[in-house]
């Protein structure tokens, strides 16, 4: 990368207040805040900021509740690979037990018949370390499924007959009572071999009390593995999902964890999807299915239109497991993973670009957590190994502002492209000081980092910007499973302040990756049938879709957060305020250095309850409203507790 120091594209220009911060620099030493009788905005049109990267808006995806299963992965089966041994002993939820979307602890497969008929046989298990062997007149049965009425829902199960007789088998979908309530599929399962049998159904009904069964009718089945996807489902992944994930347009993902990398073997991710073993999750709870892997994660960013950045490894890993997954992605044929990868049904290389080195090892609660000069010879060791198999990658290392950053930046300068930072803020009962937490929080490792340039010999020359990997609002009870918690929409005021805090640091901060992207923490919310915008996903949506990328000079008094910025050809000056207060405001608007043409459109996302969310099983309660501007003059009215990006058209030769 070429070699800047902060803030050079604003150098020549002194440092301009910017909702009482300073426009790339943060605020001047000794600056007053400015004092005004009410709100007001002021752009400087002609004081420009370097471009926002578009990588503020990468998302965060990682193996934890249901973000990938249940959230991102169509699979409808909860342990479809038997990692849990079926008893008669059915209790399968052990945490969450309250909510809708209670973990599953032990086998969500209930007996049916003689619970003698179903044993757990380990001799050769199709996956795992055992395989259900079903007697006639005893079955499998899972319950708590979503189906709705007139949709079609398609499966497999690998069945093998116990002798050369062969087996029959009934697979059915049951959505009510009686006859009129199921549909059933016989399938012959053959002796010798596993056979991959298709079955189909359509619901008859929508209900989240459905039930799965495989039930023998005549000899001895083993049953391998077995899936239920709805028909809809798009390579794996749920269409619902998929498509407001194409509305958020988020041009880069990371994957995957997270906490959960550091116990990660990405060689359970590759191959035959339904021969990958399960495991108990490393970091979290329940089971890692491993149906989502590294060429799921390729083909998920291929479908998105997103590009893909992996974590590797740097807790139970080393630098030799790291280099063989860059290989596996990245080389040719003839290498010897970049081989396995052909085998596995990719010829081209995946050319991943964006490799984290580990995610927060500076954290005791980390597997493989090591002291900072322990750790610092760990990630200069796995990234020369890793430039070792392909220069031209870009590195990333996990930082935390404070003495741990400063460590790697002191003792791995040379060994990484940018440097990540987390933050996650809690609740607080005044509601600007809720959305102020997220911008102060951008600030201050910005901060951090800009005293880093100045105080540290070793960054001479370097323009090692900042990833923020993770960052996010954290506080509430799991709605949606695992971390699953519900955004309000004094949420999205604070997702949207910190959008603008971005912008002000846009010469420093080179990515931000929101965490995580769906139902943990999440933006975007799933059921088991439908799936909906948060309040923060709207933001995002709305920012990544509207709002500009070169940063104006924005000054804002009162209580609002403002930021200005350039859109495409400098034709549409747009501006986001966010408005903390119960009450509309209408508030002075001064724009200097450009002539607005008095047209524009305006993008809110507003109520009168800071409390009001959205649910994916019902009406959208928070939306965004879009209305034309007409005659605008030297003010404009933000509504109370709102969210608002006016795109405003500029005539041209400004």
């Amino acid at each position: 990368m070429k070699a800047i120091h902060a803030g050079a594209t604003l150098k020549s220009v002194p440092a301009v207040a910017v909702c009482g911060l300073a426009l790339g620099f943060g605020k001047p030493a000794g600056a007053a805040e400015p004092v005004a009788p009410g709100p007001r905005i002021t752009v400087d049109a002609a004081r420009a900021g370097e471009p926002m990267s578009p990588r503020i808006y990468g998302q965060f995806i990682e193996h934890l509740g249901r973000c990938i299963y249940g959230g991102i992965w169509a699979e409808m089966l909860e342990d479809r690979k038997f990692y849990h041994a079926v008893s008669a002993d059915y209790r399968p939820y052990r945490s969450l037990q309250n909510t809708a979307f209670p973990v599953v602890g032990a086998s969500p497969w209930r007996i049916t018949g003689s619970a003698e008929g179903v044993t757990m046989d380990a001799d050769k298990p199709f996956v795992g370390k055992h395989t259900p062997r079903i007697k006639a007149g005893s079955g499998l049965r899972q319950e708590d499924l979503g189906v709705t009425e007139g949709k079609a829902y398609v499966g497999y199960a690998w069945l093998k007959a116990a002798d050369a007789g062969g087996a029959g088998v009934e697979v059915f979908l049951q959505w009510g009572e009686g006859e009129g309530g199921r549909q059933a599929v016989a399938l012959e399962a053959a002796g010798g071999e596993y056979r991959k049998l298709a079955f189909r159904f359509v619901a008859g009904a929508t209900t989240d009390k459905a039930s799965l069964g495989v039930v023998v009718r005549r000899g001895v089945v083993l049953l391998g593995t077995i899936s239920l996807m709805p028909g809809d489902h798009v390579e794996g992944m749920r269409a619902d999902t998929l498509g407001l994930l194409r509305e958020l347009a988020a041009p880069i993902y990371r994957w995957p964890g997270g906490n959960f990398v550091s116990g990660y073997d990405w060689r359970d991710g590759v191959g035959d999807r339904d021969r990958r073993p399960p495991r108990t999750n490393p970091a979290w709870t329940g089971v890692e299915h491993n149906d989502f892997g590294m060429h799921e994660f390729i083909r998920f960013c291929a479908l998105v239109q997103a590009e893909p950045w992996i974590t590797v490894n740097t807790g139970f890993g080393d630098a030799y497991s790291a280099a063989a997954q860059l290989e596996y992605c990245n080389g040719a044929a003839e290498t010897p993973h970049g081989g396995q990868r052909v085998a596995n049904g990719a010829a081209a290389p995946f050319g991943v670009r964006y490799w984290g080195i580990g995610n927060e090892m500076w954290g005791a609660w980390q597997l493989g957590y090591m002291k900072l000069e322990h750790y610092i010879l760990k990630q200069n060791w796995v990234v020369d190994k890793m430039r070792g198999v392909d220069p031209t990658i870009l590195c990333i290392s996990s930082g935390n502002a404070g003495p741990w950053s400063t460590g790697l930046l002191k003792g791995c300068a040379n060994h990484m492209d940018f440097i990540a930072e987390h933050f996650y803020c809690q609740e607080r009962s005044d509601l600007a000081a809720h959305v102020r937490q997220i911008p102060d929080a951008i600030r201050r490792k910005a901060e951090f980092h800009r005293r880093a340039r100045r105080e540290l010999r070793e960054l001479e020359g370097k323009d090692i910007r900042i990833a923020m990997t993770e960052w996010n609002y954290w506080y509430g009870p799991h709605v949606f499973g695992e971390l699953g918690t519900r955004y309000f929409l004094k949420d999205a005021l604070g997702i949207a302040a910190g959008l603008h805090e971005f912008a002000r640091q846009s010469d420093i901060i080179d990515s931000a990756f929101y965490a995580q992207t769906v139902n943990v923490i999440g933006c975007i919310k799933t059921s088991r049938r439908n799936a909906a915008w948060e309040t923060t996903g709207l933001v995002l949506q709305l920012y990544r879709q509207r709002f500009g990328d070169v940063p104006l000079a924005t000054t804002a008094t009162g209580p609002l957060d403002a930021q200005a910025a350039w859109g495409k050809d400098r034709a549409v000056l747009t501006l986001g305020v966010v408005n903390p207060g119960l009450e509309a405001l209408r508030v002075p608007l001064e724009v200097n250095g450009a002539r607005l043409a008095g047209t524009g459109t305006q993008y809110t996302i507003a109520g009168t309850d800071p409390m009001a969310h959205n649910d994916p099983d019902l009406p959208p309660r928070v939306r965004i409203e879009q209305q034309p501007l007409r005659g605008i003059g030297q003010s404009l009215t933000v509504p109370p507790c709102s969210v608002t990006v006016f795109a405003l058209h500029a005539k041209p030769g400004g």
